[in-house]
């Protein structure tokens, strides 16, 4: 039971956390059909500013408040990620809607200038995070099971991404007319909807979970130029498995993918886990391409 109990609880960290690298990309995916090879580095802007912001309050703020630097990073590494993604949409992907080749090898040359940009300013060596000391330890079961606060933490952040997410986009006009833009583009432009606009905010909003997600990361492990290349095949697969633009595709395939990827790796090796892994969702995804949840649109194509 013990074995079970964390195990499974393994999986659903592993799965909140693929969960919520891939939040940002669902948005961008489903709704533009953008294939974004810069969210890494969009991660990645995320944890650089929450080691920045770990620098100010050791060097600046008073010692009983360093122990909040966490907190107050989460809201910056969104806005600042999602100010770049806006940048980045207004100069270069608005110019590529309808390329999804000329957009991934242009987002994949963005990814490479932002990684030097930050082998520039950081260095090359990666940089560790020091995690608030109410983050150290965990929570103790039955004796001998113990659920680490990091990952705790982790779980609640992204439960509390997907509800505000949830929220934006069926209780606000905004999340509404984003809705009305997926079903139908064509429609919603006639009804005076600005999609330029709404595939703008999209991307800024898409790119601000990206910094979030950033954040989090750094509780895991250190942080480098290259941190964001090493999830964003993992985020494509949690997209495209769970469906392409549906919210509630995208949970149910990262927590799939991770409970799926924690048992495996229980019982053979991590990089065969993997392979596994791989195997059965292209296997999956034979039998149904459209993904665990369909997206209804009312275009006539």
């Amino acid at each position: 039971m013990d074995v079970m109990l964390t195990q499974l609880f393994n999986g659903m960290s592993l799965g909140s956390i693929m969960l919520l690298i891939a939040l940002g990309l669902a948005i961008t995916f489903g709704l533009m059909n953008v294939i974004n090879m810069a969210h890494g580095e969009l991660i990645m802007i995320g944890a650089y500013m929450t080691y920045l912001t770990q620098l100010f309050f050791s060097h600046y703020a008073p010692e009983s408040m360093h122990g909040f630097y966490f907190l107050i990073a989460i809201p910056i590494a969104f806005l600042v990620s999602a100010l770049i993604g806006l940048l980045l949409e207004h100069f270069l992907i608005r110019h590529l809607y309808g390329r999804p080749l000329d957009s991934l090898l242009a987002t994949w040359g963005i990814s490479l200038i932002l990684q030097q940009i930050a082998r520039s300013i950081f260095g090359a060596p990666n940089v560790a995070v020091t995690a608030p000391d109410w983050l150290n330890g965990g929570l103790t079961l039955m004796g001998n099971v113990t659920f680490p606060y990091k990952r705790l933490f982790i779980i609640f952040l992204v439960v509390a991404c997907i509800v505000g997410l949830y929220f934006y986009l069926y209780r606000t006009s905004a999340g509404r007319r984003m809705q009305a833009v997926t079903l139908n583009r064509g429609m919603a432009s006639c009804l005076g909807i600005s999609t330029r606009k709404v595939d703008a905010y999209a991307f800024a909003l898409g790119s601000g979970l990206a910094g979030i997600a950033g954040c989090a990361l750094t509780l895991i492990g250190p942080i480098g130029p290259s941190i964001g290349s090493y999830y964003i095949v993992d985020a494509f697969m949690v997209v495209v498995l769970g469906g392409v633009g549906k919210l509630a595709g995208t949970v149910a395939g990262g927590f799939l993918i991770g409970l799926l990827g924690t048992f495996l790796e229980y019982s053979t090796t991590a990089t065969l886990a993997k392979v596994i892994v791989f195997a059965l969702i292209i296997a999956f995804l034979q039998w149904k391409p459209s993904g665990l949840v369909n997206m209804r649109t009312r275009a006539l194509d």
